[in-house]
């Protein structure tokens, strides 16, 4: 059978296998949910390109975000897991294939502060590098703050500490087009603000590492030959 006809099958079944997931989807949490689209269905579809997507594993093109899960990214993780280990900061895999760095306030910055505290200097260096030779990547920077304040306070420091965070990247060869930073002030806590402990969680930074699936998954370049001088081009 030719290509022609393999591909219309191809793309059938990946249809298919899509529908069969979200419709098991329909009792899960909408975390469960997410999880298994960008994974389950971002697979598939990573099988039906063919071994063009060799570059891709772990959990494949992710279905939600456009961002593909590398070997890079899977050794980045590796690297920030082992970079951050002991310091509190978490390292995780999203659902739509971001590497997230979720870093509390006692290692970043000091209170009412957006300098970076020297603990976290070398996390960030560890961050840093190699992401300025590697096509296709993004960074997304949030910062945040408890509610101990009012918004005319919490939300423009919330945003100078995710700036902070992006200066010191592009001082270490981070290309700052490929950063976008927020401050959502204290719009987004995961703990209580009602206790000391709660306050000290939300008072945080998250950086978000993701890779263009169109990027990760190119064919590599055709290598180009140079005619030596003095030789007949054939």
């Amino acid at each position: 059978m030719n290509t022609s006809a393999r591909f219309p099958a191809r793309s059938l079944l990946v249809a298919g296998a899509a529908a069969f997931m979200l419709a098991g989807c329909a009792n899960m949490s909408e975390t469960q949910r997410n999880t298994a689209i960008g994974a389950g269905v971002g697979a598939v579809a990573g099988a039906a390109l063919g071994q063009g997507t060799g570059a891709v594993v772990g959990a494949g093109v992710g279905a939600l975000g456009g961002y593909a899960w590398s070997h890079y990214m899977e050794n980045k993780r590796q690297q920030m897991q082992q970079a951050t280990a002991g310091t509190g900061v978490q390292v995780s895999q999203t659902p739509d294939n971001q590497l997230k760095l979720h870093i509390p306030n006692d290692i970043s910055f000091a209170t009412n502060r957006a300098d970076i505290e020297p603990r976290l200097r070398p996390i960030l260096d560890q961050f840093a590098q190699g992401l300025g030779e590697q096509p296709g990547m993004e960074v997304f920077i949030v910062g945040h703050a408890d509610s101990s304040g009012t918004d005319a306070i919490n939300n423009p420091l919330s945003l100078a500490r995710a700036d902070s965070v992006r200066d010191y990247l592009s001082a270490r060869g981070v290309d700052a087009r490929i950063v976008r930073t927020e401050g959502r002030g204290s719009r987004e806590p995961i703990a209580s603000n009602d206790t000391a402990a709660g306050r000290a969680q939300n008072r945080r930074v998250e950086i978000f590492l993701a890779e263009r699936a169109d990027v990760a998954t190119a064919p590599a370049p055709a290598p180009t030959y140079s005619t030596p001088v003095g030789q007949p081009v054939r």
